[in-house]
């Protein structure tokens, strides 16, 4: 009995002590830091703290341990607030809150990832050199948002591109031929 006992016991400490790895999300200012020394593409969720949706993202999808390891693997993860008061410095720009006095006012680094189509979650990757690879909308299980993080993080998507920008010469020369 004290032999099922004392496994039971482990098996909980592992599980629940051990087991649980978590995501590592960084400022945006830390991911910037990080990527001079070690170049990776960043994932950033926009949220609010009003939106239900993307708590529970943090409550679900964002603890699946597939995604943590996909995301802590491939990406810095950052976590920003749509509606957040204080100023962003990024590239000789300032960014703002528009209507900092107002609980629901934008940040406009929020609205430039988001090409102003400001809706919540919303998930923006970022490549190495800091352009915008893609945009993500709305709440995402752990399946497909894996398949997002797994064509932008790995070289599938480079190799998307490559197919894609042949193709278009193999077309033009056809048409030229015409």
């Amino acid at each position: 009995m004290k032999i099922i006992l004392s496994v039971l016991i482990l098996i909980f400490l592992k599980v629940n002590c051990f087991g649980q790895e978590t995501i590592h999300w960084y400022t945006w200012e830390d991911a910037v830091e990080l990527q001079k020394e070690s170049p990776r593409k960043i994932f950033i969720d926009i949220y609010t703290s009003w939106c239900g949706w993307c708590k529970k993202m943090n409550a679900s999808t964002f603890k699946d341990s597939t995604v943590v390891s996909v995301m802590n693997k491939y990406y810095y993860a950052v976590k920003f607030d749509a509606e957040q008061k204080d100023t962003l410095m990024f590239d000789g720009h300032a960014f703002v809150n528009v209507n900092p006095a107002s609980s629901k006012g934008t940040h406009t680094f929020a609205s430039t990832l988001l090409n102003n189509n400001m809706s919540y979650p919303s998930y923006v990757i970022l490549n190495e050199q800091f352009g915008r690879m893609t945009i993500i909308q709305g709440y995402k299980e752990p399946d497909p948002l894996l398949g997002s993080l797994l064509f932008f993080g790995t070289s599938a998507y480079d190799s998307f591109m490559g197919y894609q920008h042949q193709m278009q010469q193999i077309l033009q020369q056809q048409n030229q031929n015409k």
